[in-house]
């Protein structure tokens, strides 16, 4: 059987460290390649690049996901930082919205994962609330990822993954304020808090607002995974 090529975009920290080393380094936690291992893809992590190379990133690729990390530049979306939002990570914003418009040209099937569905959300023309109340640490204490139950909206693509309420690991201070023109939600926490939106058509794209990763229910990457191998050329033999 095929194994798709699933890209997973990463962190560009000045300084991380390992063994005696302390350099810069492109990092994700494993989480996100075991994901999507254990739904049946290949990974290849995507270090952020020049813009430029987008278009050939994503033309090697059969699957893309954004992965989570530091608060979107609210520049991006025409809004002043809000006091409690994160330093800006550029060479991030910049290659994901360039790999989600390249990924969107060529109908390469997306999942873009908390900040990841923040970042879909702006990419597209949407804007975010930079901090929610009552969310603080988010959600409790720095480091310490939190559970809530979400709720599908009947008739969506993530509905036809997960058709119950579910309890979903999460971790994250931020969420969508307007919607960009195309996409819909397709979940809700029990505040109203956007936890799913996606394109509807006969595109695979779908942004989630927790972390997937950290948990044990895999239908939403194996349903990635699905989509690309559906999508991917097979070569001939």
């Amino acid at each position: 059987m095929h194994e798709p090529l699933i890209g997973i975009t990463t962190y560009l920290e000045p300084a991380a460290r390992w063994g005696v080393w302390e350099l810069p380094a492109a990092v994700l936690p494993s989480a996100y390649p075991q994901l999507v291992q254990r739904s049946g893809g290949l990974a290849a992590l995507l270090p952020p690049d020049d813009p430029a190379r987008a278009g050939a990133a994503v033309a090697r690729l059969d699957g893309l996901v954004i992965a989570g990390g530091a608060d979107v530049d609210p520049g991006l979306y025409g809004a002043e930082r809000d006091f409690r939002t994160g330093p800006p990570a550029h060479e991030r914003d910049t290659w994901e919205v360039a790999l989600l418009r390249a990924a969107r040209a060529a109908g390469t099937p997306v999942l873009g994962i908390c900040r990841g569905m923040q970042l879909l959300n702006v990419a597209l023309g949407g804007t975010l609330t930079q901090h929610l109340d009552g969310h603080a640490g988010p959600f409790g204490r720095t480091g310490v990822l939190g559970e809530h139950a979400v709720t599908p909206v009947a008739g969506s693509l993530y509905a036809s993954l997960v058709p119950e309420e579910a309890s979903v690991p999460t971790y994250h201070h931020q969420a969508v304020d307007r919607l960009a023109p195309g996409l819909v939600a397709s979940a809700h926490a029990a505040d109203g808090t956007v936890e799913a939106i996606e394109l509807p058509g006969d595109r695979w794209v779908l942004g989630v607002q927790w972390h997937p990763e950290m948990g044990d229910d895999l239908r939403i990457m194996r349903a990635l995974v699905a989509a690309a191998r559906a999508g991917a050329a097979v070569p001939a033999v």
